[in-house]
């Protein structure tokens, strides 16, 4: 298959609340891709298990409900909320179910035209022949204070500090698990968002992926 019939896969890793998500979809729909959040599928899997009243230690239900999810059917305002979220840390560091997941997630990426994945370990495991590999990143203050204005903005309560402290948690957790650590890919483009807002980092990401499709396709 030549390089401009190929999926064109587009990875897109970076620590929480560093806008990776918000930068992954709008890159979607500039370039005509699918979008996939991969957080959301363990996510499902969590949702999956509480659903149905299964310990979140029981490696086989978790296996069984990894195999079921349907990734084009995520809803993203359903598995958002924070009791999934913690049930899907304690299923995340399972190796077998990742490894399950990141067969699917390598699927949804090689289907035409391709896609975009976000998540924090696209350009390191999922899809390391990325056409493109982007890290997003930004100090923990700066993804706090935005996490703050996106809660206070939907009517909601926060605290910064337990933001913040949130925040540096994952960041210890999802740098210091032994499998697939949060960290760039030796060919990633770094961008660092701290001083930028979305629509420079789109800009900013649009002119490399541009560059990347002009050399795929030769011109």
């Amino acid at each position: 298959m030549s390089s401009a019939a190929a999926p064109l896969v587009i990875a897109i890793d970076g620590p929480a609340a560093s806008g990776k998500g918000t930068l992954a979809r709008r890159l979607a729909a500039r370039y005509g891709l699918r979008h996939l959040d991969t957080g959301l599928t363990y996510r499902a899997v969590a949702q999956r298990m509480l659903t149905y009243g299964l310990p979140l230690d029981n490696v086989s239900a978790a296996e069984t409900a990894a195999r079921q999810i349907d990734l084009a059917q995520l809803d993203r305002d359903a598995l958002s909320t924070h009791v999934i979220g913690e049930a899907a840390s304690k299923v995340a560091v399972m190796a077998s179910v990742r490894a399950i997941l990141v067969e699917a997630q390598r699927a949804f990426a090689q289907r035409l035209p391709g896609a975009v994945l976000d998540g924090r370990d696209i350009g390191t495991v999922v899809c390391p022949d990325a056409a493109v590999k982007l890290y997003v990143t930004a100090s923990a203050a700066v993804r706090a204070t935005r996490r703050l204005r996106e809660i206070l903005d939907r009517g909601g309560a926060a605290d910064y500090a337990a933001i913040l402290a949130d925040i540096e948690r994952r960041d210890a957790r999802d740098m210091g698990r032994a499998d697939s650590p949060l960290r760039p890919a030796d060919d990633a483009h770094l961008l660092d968002t701290s001083e930028m807002d979305i629509e420079t980092a789109f800009q900013t990401a649009t002119a490399i992926i541009d560059d990347a499709i002009a050399g795929r396709n030769g011109s």
